[in-house]
Order: structure tokens, then C-alpha cells, then sequence
């Protein structure tokens, strides 16, 4: 999340001080990513070091105003017309726990898988609950459109997490049928490693090379 970013957009309409600010973001993003007062000032900070804010005196309780520089026009235009770049998508903990799950000895994935399910589900029922009573009434400023938009994303979003855990459940299970490669693997070096019957290396009883005579349904050439 860019927070730099989102505070330009919002000085853009025109000087703000760093609590007003973080009251503004989260009223547009309907506070999905609360901000603190010091994560506000500290990218002020940062905008202001880098020369695309400035600050321009204070209101009438003394809060300094920030106002965006020319520089920072430029840089939030940029912004809006680069696209978010998927080369290096985020980190994903729900990936990641999956990820790690699959190679871990005690652990049960399809419980962890439908413990997840289960949440995500209700995240989604939640906001397709949030968007329905923000559609009781047309929306009555650009705040108000900005949260429905924020809405949508993240039912899309849980939707398709939901799609994807069925599919992560069906295929370990298809997996279950078929041992995974690097099991298969170890087998297979197991059972060369141990001493071959009589005959030539690397053969069976029977003249058969070993590694013929381990094919999947156990069948010999001929049998």
C-alpha cells in the first residue's frame, strides 16, 4: 500500500495537516488500512525531505499545513498512470502457510485449508453485508464511491481466495492418489541401494533391470 502516494492524492485538494490527513484516508479506504498519526507524519516527513510537499503555515488551532509541490503533482501523476507492477507480487501469508504445510511431517492441510475457508467465507459475507447497507442510499460524496469501490476489491478478493483453497483441497487430494515425484524418488533410490539378487548388477531374479522392473503396476517387459 502506498501511503506516500495517498496522502499526495489528498493534498492535492489542497493544504491538510498530518491528523487531518489520516482522518481523510481512512474515511476514503473506510478505514481498511487505519494509519497512525505517526506513520502520518513520518512519510510527511519523507514527502517534504524529497521536495514534493511543503509546509505552508497554520490554521487557526496552530496545526501545521502541508501543501504538494509541483514535484509532487508530477510524481502522484505518475502514479496514477503506472500500473501496479505484478512482476513482484506481495507477500502472501496464506500462500506461504500452505506452502510451507505441504512438506511439514504432523500437520493436516485440509484442516488448515478448511479452518481457512471457513474465515474467509464470513469476511466475505461481512463486506457483501458492509456493501448492501452502503447501497441502502445513493452515495452522497466521492468518500462514500471510493468505499464501494474498496468494498468490491476485497469481496472480489475473498471470492476468488475461496476458489482457490477448493482447488488447492482438490488437487492434494489427487495428489494423495499419486505419491508426489521426490517421494517417489526416494523410494526408488531405496530400493537400488539394497544388494541385487543373483545375476548380473543391477538385475532381478528373472534377468530383469531393476529399473523395468519397478514401472508403475508392476509389469515386466513381456509379462
Amino acid at each position: 500500500m502506498s501511503i506516500r502516494h495517498g496522502l499526495l492524492a489528498l493534498l492535492e485538494r489542497g493544504p491538510r495537516y498530518g491528523s487531518q490527513l489520516r482522518t481523510e484516508f481512512e474515511s476514503r479506504t473506510g478505514s481498511t488500512w487505519p494509519l497512525n498519526v505517526g506513520q502520518v507524519y513520518t512519510t510527511l516527513s519523507r514527502l517534504e525531505r524529497d521536495g514534493m510537499v511543503a509546509q505552508d503555515g497554520e490554521d487557526e488551532a496552530g496545526h501545521a499545513l502541508y501543501v504538494i509541490t509541483h514535484a509532487g503533482r508530477t510524481e502522484l501523476k505518475s502514479w496514477f498512470r503506472t500500473p501496479v507492477d505484478r512482476a513482484s507480487p506481495p507477500r502472501d501469508e496464506l500462500a506461504i502457510k500452505l506452502a510451507m504445510a505441504v512438506g511439514s511431517p504432523g500437520v493436516d492441510i485440509r484442516e488448515v485449508i478448511q479452518s481457512q475457508r471457513r474465515h474467509t467465507i464470513k469476511a466475505m459475507q461481512d463486506y457483501t453485508r458492509l456493501k448492501a447497507q452502503a447501497l441502502e442510499s445513493v452515495p452522497k460524496d466521492r468518500d462514500e464511491v471510493a468505499w464501494l469501490l474498496v468494498l468490491d476489491q476485497l469481496i472480489f478478493q475473498t471470492e476468488a481466495e475461496a476458489r482457490w483453497l477448493d482447488h488447492c483441497e482438490v488437487r492434494l487430494i489427487r495428489l494423495s492418489v499419486v505419491p508426489l515425484r521426490e517421494d517417489r524418488a526416494a523410494e526408488g533410490a531405496g530400493e537400488l541401494a539394497d544388494d541385487p539378487p543373483d545375476g548380473a548388477p543391477g538385475e532381478v531374479s528373472g534377468g530383469v533391470p531393476a529399473k523395468l522392473a519397478h514401472q508403475p503396476g508392476g509389469a515386466t517387459p513381456g509379462g
